[in-house]
């Protein structure tokens, strides 16, 4: 069966860790749906190779309809840690405990919204003392599943982090 994911995207992604995955999931028979700040807004990866253009405002985007959540790293989980409705959107995702896969800086979105306590991650290595300070485990490899959670480290995980998310979701054969 098909299901609806989440890009949760702003300004100066991590070119590869949002091309790769999105790529995959649609290829996999999946919708990708990209989220921002703002509906229609076109996002340009920090590389500057590539733009995507949002379909939904966090504000319109009903973590209900989707099965998966996708945080891309990159200087795009700073754009959106200060958005309040962002941080409710990746809340509400988990509240109903649907797929959350973060990259690199991803995980910085986890934490914001006040749900890593206790939990297993990995991030970019940088990220290591702030995620430990504020209560979560943080495992140095490719990939780390932690029941509804992925997290990778940098593009170098891309593909464990992708054969992951793929697992979680399945394949649909369209």
């Amino acid at each position: 069966m098909a299901h609806k994911v989440a890009f949760l995207l702003a300004n100066d992604f991590e070119d590869s860790e949002m091309k790769n995955p999105y790529d995959a999931i649609t290829k996999n028979g999946h919708q990708a749906v990209i989220i921002g700040l703002e509906k229609g807004a076109e996002l340009k990866g920090k590389q500057g190779t590539i733009s995507y253009t949002t379909h939904l405002s966090v504000d319109e985007a009903n973590p209900d309809d989707y099965e998966a959540l996708v945080i891309p790293g990159g200087k795009s989980p700073e754009h959106l840690i200060g958005s309040e409705r962002a941080l409710d959107f990746v809340r509400g995702m988990d509240k109903r405990h649907k797929t959350i896969a973060a990259i690199c800086h991803g995980p910085l979105l986890l934490e914001k919204a006040g749900l890593i306590r206790g939990r297993n991650l990995t991030a970019f290595p940088e990220l290591h003392a702030e995620l430990n300070d504020a209560g979560a485990r943080f495992i140095d490899k490719q990939v780390v599943v932690d029941e509804n959670w992925i997290t990778s480290r940098t593009p170098d995980d891309e593909p464990f982090f992708i054969e992951e998310t793929i697992k979680k979701l399945g394949v649909d054969a369209y």
